[in-house]
Protein backbone atom coordinates (compact mmCIF):
# COMPACT_ATOMS: atom_id res chain seq x y z
CA UNK A 1 0.00 0.00 0.00
CA UNK A 2 1.53 3.08 -1.19
CA UNK A 3 1.65 6.36 1.60
CA UNK A 4 -1.08 8.22 -0.33
CA UNK A 5 -3.25 4.90 0.17
CA UNK A 6 -2.34 5.00 4.01
CA UNK A 7 -3.55 8.54 4.50
CA UNK A 8 -6.57 8.21 2.33
CA UNK A 9 -7.19 5.25 5.31
CA UNK A 10 -8.74 5.76 9.14
CA UNK A 11 -9.02 2.82 11.04
CA UNK A 12 -8.73 0.39 7.63
CA UNK A 13 -11.66 2.13 6.17
CA UNK A 14 -10.94 4.22 3.23
CA UNK A 15 -11.45 8.03 3.98
CA UNK A 16 -14.02 8.60 1.40
CA UNK A 17 -16.06 6.19 2.32
CA UNK A 18 -16.16 7.35 6.45
CA UNK A 19 -17.28 10.65 5.60
CA UNK A 20 -20.48 9.95 3.37
CA UNK A 21 -23.08 8.92 4.52
CA UNK A 22 -25.64 5.44 2.62
CA UNK A 23 -27.00 7.20 -0.89
CA UNK A 24 -30.98 8.00 -0.83
CA UNK A 25 -32.75 10.25 1.46
CA UNK A 26 -29.92 9.45 3.72
CA UNK A 27 -28.23 11.94 2.90
CA UNK A 28 -30.74 14.85 3.25
CA UNK A 29 -31.39 13.87 6.95
CA UNK A 30 -27.90 13.54 8.18
CA UNK A 31 -26.93 16.68 6.62
CA UNK A 32 -29.87 18.06 8.79
CA UNK A 33 -28.87 16.49 11.85
CA UNK A 34 -25.34 17.41 11.02
CA UNK A 35 -26.23 21.18 10.90
CA UNK A 36 -28.16 21.15 13.99
CA UNK A 37 -25.94 18.90 16.09
CA UNK A 38 -22.85 21.29 15.11
CA UNK A 39 -25.45 24.42 16.37
CA UNK A 40 -25.94 23.24 19.37
CA UNK A 41 -22.80 22.54 20.35
CA UNK A 42 -21.81 25.87 18.84
CA UNK A 43 -24.23 27.37 21.55
CA UNK A 44 -22.51 25.26 23.72
CA UNK A 45 -18.82 26.49 23.53
CA UNK A 46 -20.45 30.27 23.37
CA UNK A 47 -21.84 29.53 26.97
CA UNK A 48 -18.61 28.36 27.95
CA UNK A 49 -16.92 30.98 26.44
CA UNK A 50 -19.66 33.27 28.61
CA UNK A 51 -17.52 31.82 31.96
CA UNK A 52 -14.57 34.27 30.73
CA UNK A 53 -16.77 37.78 31.21
CA UNK A 54 -16.18 39.83 34.30
CA UNK A 55 -18.88 39.71 37.04
CA UNK A 56 -21.56 42.20 37.04
CA UNK A 57 -21.17 45.69 38.43
CA UNK A 58 -20.85 45.47 42.21
CA UNK A 59 -22.45 48.48 44.15
CA UNK A 60 -19.67 50.42 43.75
CA UNK A 61 -19.17 51.14 40.36
CA UNK A 62 -22.75 50.86 40.01
CA UNK A 63 -23.85 53.65 42.25
CA UNK A 64 -20.41 55.64 40.48
CA UNK A 65 -22.45 55.39 37.29
CA UNK A 66 -25.88 56.23 38.49
CA UNK A 67 -24.67 58.87 40.47
CA UNK A 68 -23.11 60.41 37.59
CA UNK A 69 -26.24 59.57 34.46
CA UNK A 70 -29.15 60.27 36.92
CA UNK A 71 -28.69 63.41 39.74
CA UNK A 72 -30.68 64.41 42.13
CA UNK A 73 -32.81 60.70 41.47
CA UNK A 74 -33.19 58.45 44.77
CA UNK A 75 -32.55 55.05 43.49
CA UNK A 76 -33.05 53.44 46.46
CA UNK A 77 -30.83 50.29 47.49
CA UNK A 78 -28.83 48.80 44.67
CA UNK A 79 -29.60 44.84 43.59
CA UNK A 80 -26.62 43.09 42.63
CA UNK A 81 -27.31 39.06 40.80
CA UNK A 82 -26.05 36.10 42.06
CA UNK A 83 -24.73 34.88 39.27
CA UNK A 84 -23.94 35.40 35.39
CA UNK A 85 -27.07 34.10 34.34
CA UNK A 86 -30.01 33.71 36.49
CA UNK A 87 -33.90 31.79 36.55
CA UNK A 88 -36.13 34.28 37.95
CA UNK A 89 -33.29 36.03 39.40
CA UNK A 90 -32.07 33.07 41.11
CA UNK A 91 -28.65 31.28 40.26
CA UNK A 92 -29.19 27.84 38.14
CA UNK A 93 -29.21 25.14 40.74
CA UNK A 94 -30.46 21.24 39.84
CA UNK A 95 -33.90 21.60 41.62
CA UNK A 96 -34.60 24.97 39.34
CA UNK A 97 -33.61 22.57 36.00
CA UNK A 98 -37.34 21.35 36.02
CA UNK A 99 -38.35 25.45 35.42
CA UNK A 100 -36.02 25.32 31.95
CA UNK A 101 -37.69 22.19 31.39
CA UNK A 102 -41.34 22.64 31.92
CA UNK A 103 -41.87 25.64 30.26
CA UNK A 104 -40.33 28.73 31.78
CA UNK A 105 -36.90 27.93 29.67
CA UNK A 106 -36.95 31.64 28.07
CA UNK A 107 -36.35 32.83 31.19
CA UNK A 108 -33.07 31.89 31.33
CA UNK A 109 -31.26 35.35 30.94
CA UNK A 110 -28.04 37.43 31.20
CA UNK A 111 -28.50 38.77 34.92
CA UNK A 112 -28.05 42.52 35.72
CA UNK A 113 -27.03 45.13 38.52
CA UNK A 114 -30.11 47.25 38.59
CA UNK A 115 -31.93 50.12 40.92
CA UNK A 116 -35.28 51.38 40.82
CA UNK A 117 -36.35 55.04 41.83
CA UNK A 118 -40.46 54.98 43.15
CA UNK A 119 -43.35 57.77 42.87
CA UNK A 120 -43.71 60.57 40.36
CA UNK A 121 -41.13 62.03 38.59
CA UNK A 122 -39.49 64.86 40.19
CA UNK A 123 -38.96 66.36 36.71
CA UNK A 124 -41.07 65.90 33.46
CA UNK A 125 -39.71 62.14 31.91
CA UNK A 126 -38.43 63.94 28.97
CA UNK A 127 -36.15 65.97 30.89
CA UNK A 128 -34.73 63.33 32.65
CA UNK A 129 -34.03 61.68 29.19
CA UNK A 130 -32.53 64.51 27.58
CA UNK A 131 -30.34 65.04 31.07
CA UNK A 132 -29.14 61.23 30.56
CA UNK A 133 -28.54 61.55 27.21
CA UNK A 134 -26.03 64.30 28.04
CA UNK A 135 -23.91 63.03 30.65
CA UNK A 136 -23.56 59.38 29.45
CA UNK A 137 -22.46 60.90 25.99
CA UNK A 138 -19.64 63.69 27.91
CA UNK A 139 -19.09 60.46 29.79
CA UNK A 140 -18.08 58.38 26.72
CA UNK A 141 -20.84 56.19 26.61
CA UNK A 142 -22.05 55.50 23.04
CA UNK A 143 -26.04 56.36 23.39
CA UNK A 144 -28.90 54.65 21.22
CA UNK A 145 -31.90 56.26 20.30
CA UNK A 146 -34.45 56.72 22.54
CA UNK A 147 -37.04 54.20 21.81
CA UNK A 148 -40.68 55.76 23.62
CA UNK A 149 -43.93 54.08 23.63
CA UNK A 150 -47.26 54.89 25.10
CA UNK A 151 -49.46 53.55 27.44
CA UNK A 152 -52.04 54.05 30.20
CA UNK A 153 -52.12 54.61 34.36
CA UNK A 154 -54.79 54.49 36.83
CA UNK A 155 -55.57 57.62 38.56
CA UNK A 156 -57.52 55.93 41.45
CA UNK A 157 -58.21 52.15 42.62
CA UNK A 158 -60.71 51.55 40.34
CA UNK A 159 -59.03 53.02 37.41
CA UNK A 160 -62.05 55.06 36.50
CA UNK A 161 -59.68 57.38 35.16
CA UNK A 162 -57.00 56.04 32.98
CA UNK A 163 -53.89 58.15 32.50
CA UNK A 164 -51.71 58.76 29.14
CA UNK A 165 -47.97 57.89 29.89
CA UNK A 166 -45.15 57.56 28.19
CA UNK A 167 -42.10 54.78 28.65
CA UNK A 168 -38.83 55.49 27.22
CA UNK A 169 -35.81 53.12 26.76
CA UNK A 170 -32.52 54.79 26.79
CA UNK A 171 -29.49 52.38 26.16
CA UNK A 172 -25.99 53.11 25.85
CA UNK A 173 -22.54 51.49 25.96
CA UNK A 174 -19.14 51.89 27.55
CA UNK A 175 -16.60 49.36 26.92
CA UNK A 176 -18.06 46.09 28.41
CA UNK A 177 -20.81 47.96 30.06
CA UNK A 178 -24.20 48.01 28.91
CA UNK A 179 -26.77 50.44 30.46
CA UNK A 180 -30.15 50.26 29.87
CA UNK A 181 -32.71 52.58 31.28
CA UNK A 182 -36.56 53.09 31.60
CA UNK A 183 -37.78 55.91 32.33
CA UNK A 184 -42.20 56.37 32.57
CA UNK A 185 -44.00 59.84 33.42
CA UNK A 186 -46.28 58.07 35.81
CA UNK A 187 -47.32 59.38 38.82
CA UNK A 188 -48.19 56.54 41.19
CA UNK A 189 -46.02 56.80 44.34
CA UNK A 190 -45.97 52.69 44.67
CA UNK A 191 -44.56 51.91 40.99
CA UNK A 192 -41.39 52.99 39.61
CA UNK A 193 -40.73 56.02 37.25
CA UNK A 194 -37.03 54.79 36.65
CA UNK A 195 -35.40 51.40 36.48
CA UNK A 196 -31.81 50.92 34.95
CA UNK A 197 -29.73 48.00 34.87
CA UNK A 198 -25.82 47.55 34.16
CA UNK A 199 -24.86 44.11 32.40
CA UNK A 200 -21.75 43.22 31.07
CA UNK A 201 -21.58 42.89 27.59
CA UNK A 202 -20.52 39.28 25.69
CA UNK A 203 -16.30 38.88 25.96
CA UNK A 204 -14.74 38.87 22.75
CA UNK A 205 -14.33 34.35 23.00
CA UNK A 206 -17.82 33.92 22.80
CA UNK A 207 -18.28 34.86 18.70
CA UNK A 208 -14.86 32.42 18.26
CA UNK A 209 -15.96 29.80 20.81
CA UNK A 210 -19.82 29.75 18.56
CA UNK A 211 -17.88 29.68 15.44
CA UNK A 212 -15.27 26.87 16.16
CA UNK A 213 -17.79 24.61 17.90
CA UNK A 214 -20.33 24.75 14.95
CA UNK A 215 -17.88 23.64 12.65
CA UNK A 216 -16.19 21.06 14.78
CA UNK A 217 -19.63 19.81 15.82
CA UNK A 218 -21.32 20.18 12.35
CA UNK A 219 -18.25 18.05 11.26
CA UNK A 220 -18.57 15.39 14.10
CA UNK A 221 -22.37 15.26 13.12
CA UNK A 222 -21.66 14.14 9.85
CA UNK A 223 -19.54 11.07 10.55
CA UNK A 224 -21.84 10.21 13.25
CA UNK A 225 -24.60 10.07 11.88
CA UNK A 226 -23.13 9.43 8.47
CA UNK A 227 -22.12 5.93 10.21
CA UNK A 228 -25.36 5.24 11.34
CA UNK A 229 -26.70 5.72 7.79
CA UNK A 230 -24.38 3.22 6.51
CA UNK A 231 -24.45 0.63 9.42
CA UNK A 232 -28.12 0.24 8.83
CA UNK A 233 -28.07 0.20 5.41
CA UNK A 234 -30.27 -2.66 4.31
CA UNK A 235 -31.03 -3.90 7.36
CA UNK A 236 -34.26 -4.88 9.16
CA UNK A 237 -33.65 -1.86 11.72
CA UNK A 238 -33.06 0.74 9.18
CA UNK A 239 -36.51 1.73 9.76
CA UNK A 240 -36.64 2.34 13.23
CA UNK A 241 -33.36 3.68 13.50
CA UNK A 242 -34.29 6.47 10.68
CA UNK A 243 -37.68 7.05 12.15
CA UNK A 244 -36.39 8.02 15.89
CA UNK A 245 -33.61 10.11 14.14
CA UNK A 246 -36.34 11.41 11.83
CA UNK A 247 -38.14 13.11 15.14
CA UNK A 248 -35.39 14.37 16.67
CA UNK A 249 -34.53 16.27 13.57
CA UNK A 250 -37.76 17.49 13.50
CA UNK A 251 -38.06 18.15 17.09
CA UNK A 252 -34.64 19.99 17.30
CA UNK A 253 -35.63 22.32 14.51
CA UNK A 254 -38.94 23.69 14.94
CA UNK A 255 -37.56 25.88 17.49
CA UNK A 256 -35.25 27.32 15.14
CA UNK A 257 -37.75 27.88 12.53
CA UNK A 258 -40.07 29.20 15.26
CA UNK A 259 -37.24 31.39 17.08
CA UNK A 260 -34.39 32.84 14.60
CA UNK A 261 -37.22 34.90 12.34
CA UNK A 262 -38.97 36.07 15.46
CA UNK A 263 -35.72 37.52 17.18
CA UNK A 264 -34.08 38.93 13.44
CA UNK A 265 -37.29 41.09 13.69
CA UNK A 266 -37.03 41.99 17.09
CA UNK A 267 -32.81 42.44 16.50
CA UNK A 268 -33.56 44.98 13.69
CA UNK A 269 -36.79 46.42 14.97
CA UNK A 270 -34.78 47.89 18.50
CA UNK A 271 -31.05 48.69 19.11
CA UNK A 272 -29.26 46.29 20.84
CA UNK A 273 -25.73 47.04 22.25
CA UNK A 274 -25.46 43.30 21.94
CA UNK A 275 -26.95 40.10 20.16
CA UNK A 276 -28.76 37.92 21.86
CA UNK A 277 -26.85 34.71 22.88
CA UNK A 278 -26.91 31.69 20.22
CA UNK A 279 -28.69 29.57 21.95
CA UNK A 280 -31.89 31.92 22.13
CA UNK A 281 -31.84 32.11 18.38
CA UNK A 282 -31.49 28.09 18.35
CA UNK A 283 -35.22 27.97 20.30
CA UNK A 284 -33.37 27.39 23.80
CA UNK A 285 -33.93 27.06 26.68
CA UNK A 286 -37.05 27.63 25.89
CA UNK A 287 -37.73 24.32 24.12
CA UNK A 288 -35.50 22.32 26.25
CA UNK A 289 -38.07 20.04 26.67
CA UNK A 290 -38.17 19.22 22.95
CA UNK A 291 -34.18 19.03 22.51
CA UNK A 292 -34.19 16.12 25.61
CA UNK A 293 -36.81 14.40 23.73
CA UNK A 294 -35.14 14.48 20.53
CA UNK A 295 -31.84 13.54 22.59
CA UNK A 296 -33.49 10.47 23.71
CA UNK A 297 -34.11 9.41 20.35
CA UNK A 298 -30.64 9.97 18.88
CA UNK A 299 -29.29 8.19 21.64
CA UNK A 300 -32.18 5.59 21.13
CA UNK A 301 -31.09 5.18 17.26
CA UNK A 302 -27.45 4.86 17.94
CA UNK A 303 -27.76 2.15 20.54
CA UNK A 304 -29.88 0.36 17.71
CA UNK A 305 -27.20 1.35 15.18
CA UNK A 306 -24.95 -0.26 17.12
CA UNK A 307 -26.23 -3.54 17.90
CA UNK A 308 -25.11 -6.78 16.86
CA UNK A 309 -26.09 -6.61 13.09
CA UNK A 310 -29.03 -8.57 12.58
CA UNK A 311 -29.80 -10.69 8.93
CA UNK A 312 -29.89 -8.30 5.77
CA UNK A 313 -33.34 -7.73 4.06
CA UNK A 314 -33.79 -10.01 0.91
CA UNK A 315 -33.19 -7.31 -1.77
CA UNK A 316 -30.53 -5.79 -0.55
CA UNK A 317 -27.53 -5.65 -2.48
CA UNK A 318 -25.08 -4.32 0.55
CA UNK A 319 -21.97 -5.92 1.63
CA UNK A 320 -22.88 -7.20 4.79
CA UNK A 321 -19.12 -6.90 6.18
CA UNK A 322 -19.17 -2.85 5.65
CA UNK A 323 -20.15 -0.17 7.65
Amino acid sequence: MTDTARVNRLGGLPLGRLLRPARGAAVVWVALAAVIGGLFTGALASRAAWETSEPQPDRAEAAAILTEVFPGHDLGDIDTPPALFVVYGHALRLRTVKTLVLGDGGEYQESATSATALGAPPVPAEQIVSVARERLTAAGWRVYDPQVTGGLSCGDKICATPLAITNTTLLAQRGNTILTASISSQTAPEASYLAVELRRAPPPLVVPAGVLGTLLGALAGWVLFGWVSRRTEGRRRRGGVHGLLGVAVVLWWLPVLLATPSLLRHQRGEPHPAWHPFWEWLGQPAASLLFLVGAVCVLSALGLAAAPRGRPLAHSTTDPGGL
